[in-house]
């Protein structure tokens, strides 16, 4: 029996298509659950700004364990050296080379001749091989093409290293039939596809993209393109579904953990949610999962671990330590944490940069009569930093003492405060986007004291600015 892989595209498709603006901390949590659920590749947006997105594809790379990690590149060997090192520290990494093959898009799109986009693709893959043995090239609107012209491409790029070929239906204007005949019709013109792996793309204008995919696995492609999230292509529940029902009919067979789809579309779901600012933290299957979870002060890490993992989350040892910590902060402060609070907890404390700021102390001093005062203690490499400031409130003085103590000033993007439970025990999450050359870097806190809660945040993204330029 075939072992057919599905390749998650929402991060690249949401791009592509500005259907969703996710950030930073969102595509982490996407990837962990991608990773658990067994895709067999995890795609993501290449390199456009060097330091921001290379920061991106490293944490990333950090996290996926089990799925390969596919990464575009550009036909330049700067793209392509410059993706490899941000994304070699995955497990498994694929570098893809991507080529508009049609006529008109050659020309329009990448500016080449018929002759010459052959010759650039091929030395594209040759230098990525160099690098890693797994390398894709994609055929960004193939059904579009001359399939005699295909094949020259399939054999250059076969022959250069490509280790899979993906023909993507751009134009989504094929039925089942009409595809499954096209995907016959290139094993014929190009018989190096036997050798490799064949992946396949189709948008869904017809509505068709899901049985589309279907008949190429049917016609013998091994690899099919899809998202977790609804984006007008192929979906990665419903084909992995169909897959699982009916592997005997097609002597084939997924390992998405069909399983755990539902909670894992839920989670990836509440993620990609437009209105995600009122959007409950914990909704769903989700919420059953932990439903009525109290814990305590009194609980210890393996109890607290046992409902992070009930809720989705996989942590690595750093990132459980750094949970508890924030867990028995907030706990130390409230009679009971709810699954709510817990969740906040982890999405606040979990896969973080490593820290170049840490929080030690402050005092606040605010009233009517006077100015707000922060005195704020930050520990920098062992050495405590401290720094006094006046302000318009408590929080703008607190955010001047901080810059004090970093000795630069950071244009503040936004700043918002939302409560994450109700009742006089109630916990704040701040979120604060600082401006720094020009990016715009985001972080959360949370604290049952919403200055505490902004000031966390305002660490969290001075963290990952400062970690930025280290690196």
């Amino acid at each position: 029996m075939r072992d057919i892989r599905v390749s998650d595209i929402t991060m690249r498709e949401a791009i592509a298509s500005k259907a969703l603006s996710l950030s930073f901390k969102e595509k982490l949590e996407i990837v962990k659950i991608l990773d658990r659920i067994g895709v067999g590749s995890i795609e993501v947006e290449g390199i456009e700004s060097s330091k921001v997105d290379s920061l991106r594809i490293k944490s990333i790379a950090s996290l996926v364990k089990n799925s390969t990690l596919a990464v575009p590149v550009k036909m330049d060997d700067d793209s392509i050296q410059a993706v490899w090192n941000a994304a070699k520290g995955a497990k498994h990494v694929r570098l893809q080379v991507e080529a508009a093959v049609s006529p008109s898009c050659m020309e329009y799109i990448q500016r080449k001749k018929a002759d010459t986009l052959i010759a650039d693709a091929a030395e594209a893959v040759a230098k990525c091989a160099q690098l890693t043995d797994d390398v894709e090239f994609v055929a960004i609107d193939a059904t579009r093409t001359d399939v005699a012209y295909l094949a020259r491409v399939i054999d250059a790029v076969v022959a250069a290293g490509a280790k899979t070929v993906t023909v993507c239906d751009a134009a989504g204007s094929m039925l089942p039939e009409e595809f499954a005949q096209f995907i016959a019709d290139l094993y014929q013109a190009a018989p190096q596809l036997k050798g490799i792996d064949l992946g396949i793309s189709c948008c869904n204008n017809l509505n068709m993209a899901d049985a589309c995919a279907v008949a190429g696995v049917m016609a013998g492609a091994s690899i099919v393109k899809a998202t977790s999230y609804p984006m007008g292509v192929v979906a990665l529940d419903n084909v992995a579904r169909i897959l699982a029902a009916k592997a005997d009919a097609l002597g084939a067979q997924s390992k998405v953990r069909v399983t755990e789809l539902k909670r894992a579309m839920n989670q990836i779901s509440r993620l990609c949610c437009d209105d995600r600012s009122k959007a409950s933290l914990f909704t769903g299957t989700v919420s059953e999962a932990v439903e009525g979870v109290v814990l305590t002060a009194g609980d210890d890490q393996a109890t607290v671990m046992q409902y992070v993992e009930r809720l989705g989350y996989s942590l690595s040892d750093e990132d459980a330590e750094a949970v508890f910590e924030a867990f028995k902060k907030i706990a130390a402060s409230k009679e009971r944490v709810s699954a709510t609070e817990l969740d906040a907890i982890v999405a606040s404390a979990a896969l973080q940069v490593p820290p170049t700021y840490t929080l030690d102390g402050y005092v606040i001093n605010s009233g009517l009569s006077f100015k707000a005062t922060s005195h704020i203690s930050l520990c920098k490499n062992g050495e405590l930093i401290e720094a006094v400031s006046l302000g318009d409130g408590p929080i703008d003085s607190s955010f001047k003492s901080i810059e004090s103590v970093v000795g630069k000033h950071y244009e503040l993007d936004d700043f918002s405060i939302q409560a994450v439970t109700e009742g006089r025990e109630a916990m704040g999450e701040s979120v604060v986007k600082l401006i720094a050359d020009g990016k715009v870097y985001s972080g959360r806190g949370i604290s049952t004291d919403i200055v505490e809660s902004s000031i966390r945040a305002y660490i969290n993204a001075l963290n990952k600015i400062a970690y930025e330029e280290q690196n």
